[in-house]
């Protein structure tokens, strides 16, 4: 929707700006979709977080040859340093996928190189806000202008939300929040399950829902996410901001912290978050003014993060009292069940639930995506 944002469904807070937001970035209507690919494009895996195993990370760059795309990657996506300097590092300490130098020069390299098309993330874990700094913005920026072809894609989830909130917000681009090739997309090729149980007594993942849906955000196709049941019913318009709450949360009040949510549906979800951290963040949100006259919220998977009924009382008690419709259970974010969407793109939430029964069901709403950017 262009220049502005709707919500129907319920009287919402006042559409005044919020003032002193850190953050504020492009207009929304100075962001550029990115382009869709096309079979023989270029796109780079690299690892701007955690380091990727060796023998998934080359099962998720299988399925995307599959998909008809010439896959090279980072220089550093295979390595594996502490969390603090240069020293032998513990087999229990945590690792990143190289320095934070070497990290966002993988990514940098990546994006500014014109024979590329995507720069996929290879997994998220943690280390992503730490790159930031290391970044050159106006390089990015002159690449992201380039003449030629529109925008490129920045693919990633969960750690790599602090990417998307970025590049969208610095760079005036659409990104793609999904399943990432050391991650989900490594299970993609594999053939399919013959009924036995998950080894972890999980549901089965939606592998074929997933190779569809990535499909779709990246060739081009409009992407339709059902929910399963409404907190608050209603119909809003707006573009699509957000990603894993954790992430949204630790970039407030840092140079990099997205752009207030006013006028646009935010998607939020998380994994293993017990419901009052989920609440903490919620209110930190509020209390910061970031959630001011958001249209509509779009909620993914909560992976393991307690009672789910707990879980939808302290959504419905954070978010429903700012009048924008809520839809619950949308398959996008970490779980067997993982959209690709596209931040920063036109959106249409309609959430169903004329009964206001917050038990999961069937006809709880969708969340509706246009087909991405331009054909080059």
């Amino acid at each position: 929707m262009s220049g502005g944002a709707r919500a129907e469904g319920g009287e919402g807070p006042s559409d005044a700006p919020a003032a002193g937001m850190p953050g504020e970035g492009a207009a929304q209507g100075e962001i550029r979709r990115y382009a869709r690919l096309r079979p023989g494009d270029r796109v780079a895996v690299v690892a701007p977080s955690g380091p990727a195993e060796p023998a998934r990370l080359e099962a998720g760059c299988a399925v995307l040859r599959d998909l008809g795309l010439d896959v090279v990657v980072g220089k550093h996506a295979l390595d594996r340093v502490g969390l603090g300097a240069r020293e032998p590092v513990r087999d229990d300490w945590h690792r990143l996928a190289g320095t934070d130098a070497d990290r966002a020069a993988d990514l940098q390299a990546a994006w500014c190189d014109p024979r590329v098309r995507a720069v996929v993330c290879a997994r998220g874990g943690y280390g992503a806000t730490r790159v930031l700094d290391h970044l050159d913005w106006d390089a990015l920026a002159a690449a992201t202008r380039a003449p030629g072809a529109g925008p490129k894609i920045l693919h990633g989830s969960s750690d790599i939300t602090a990417l998307h909130a970025c590049f969208g917000a610095r760079l005036g681009v659409t990104t793609s929040f999904g399943p990432m090739p050391a991650g989900m997309i490594a299970d993609l090729g594999a053939p399919e399950p013959d009924g036995a149980p998950h080894p972890d007594g999980g549901p089965e993942p939606d592998r074929a829902g997933a190779l569809d849906g990535l499909r779709a955000a990246l060739f081009g196709g409009t992407v339709a996410l059902p929910g399963t049941h409404a907190l608050r019913p209603g119909r809003a318009e707006g573009p699509l901001t957000g990603g894993t709450l954790t992430l949204v949360t630790a970039l407030l009040g840092t140079p990099y912290a997205p752009p207030p949510a006013k006028g646009r549906i935010v998607f939020l979800e998380d994994v293993t978050e017990a419901p009052y951290r989920i609440d903490r963040m919620l209110v930190q949100l509020l209390q910061a003014g970031w959630l001011d006259g958001a249209a509509g919220f779009a909620l993914g998977s909560w992976e393991r993060s307690g009672d789910p009924a707990e879980l939808d009382a302290v959504l419905a008690a954070r978010l429903g009292p700012l009048g924008a419709p809520v839809l619950a259970g949308v398959p996008a974010g970490h779980g067997p069940r993982q959209g690709t969407l596209e931040l920063g793109a036109p959106a249409v939430l309609e959430a169903r639930d004329p009964a206001g029964d917050l038990n999961p069901g069937p006809g709880g709403g969708v969340l509706t995506l246009e087909a991405p950017g331009g054909v080059r």
